[in-house]
């Protein structure tokens, strides 16, 4: 069973690990080699314009779910998310349910009409989750990001409420 809370800074060694994996530094824009100190601060940064949840298996974090919530006046309907899913747990439905938790909140909660994100281009499996959730592709961004010694593009989604 997958239960998902709100992040705690006990949390910390778990969530940077789920960083570090290969398949999230190569599908983000986290950099290796990230200290303890710069993910303490993004831990302890949160407010009610920033949320960080987790999920947990057997009471061991598996995944990290990021809203910000947009603060500028005219964009107070808007928030942006980015996600994170420990290698031996993808395809097991933990990135759905950070994504229920989160719109859930941003539905019920938040008053958010619009979220987005983006997305590498060649993340497949990434994409389809979020179709799978109501986003859809809105734009490319050519050359959006430098990784593994090439630029890479990515797409712009988001998901409005109806």
């Amino acid at each position: 069973m997958i239960k998902v809370r709100h992040s705690q800074l006990s949390d910390l060694a778990a969530i940077k690990g789920i960083y570090e994996q290969e398949h999230a530094v190569s599908n983000t824009l986290q950099l290796p080699f990230q200290s303890d100190d710069l993910w303490e601060k993004r831990l302890t940064a949160c407010s009610d314009n920033h949320i960080n949840v987790v999920a947990l298996i057997d009471n061991q974090v598996v995944g990290q779910l990021s809203l910000l919530v947009m603060d500028r006046p005219r964009r107070k309907h808007v928030a942006t998310l980015g996600m994170g899913v420990s290698s031996v747990h993808t395809g097991k439905g933990v990135g759905s349910q950070l994504l229920i938790a989160a719109l859930d909140l941003a539905d019920n909660w938040l008053n958010i009409r619009r979220i987005e994100l983006e997305v590498y281009q060649t993340n497949e499996a990434a994409i389809c989750l979020y179709k799978k959730h109501g986003f859809v592709e809105e734009g490319l961004l050519r050359d959006y990001a430098f990784k593994n010694g090439g630029y890479v593009d990515a797409l712009m989604m988001a998901r409005l409420r109806t």
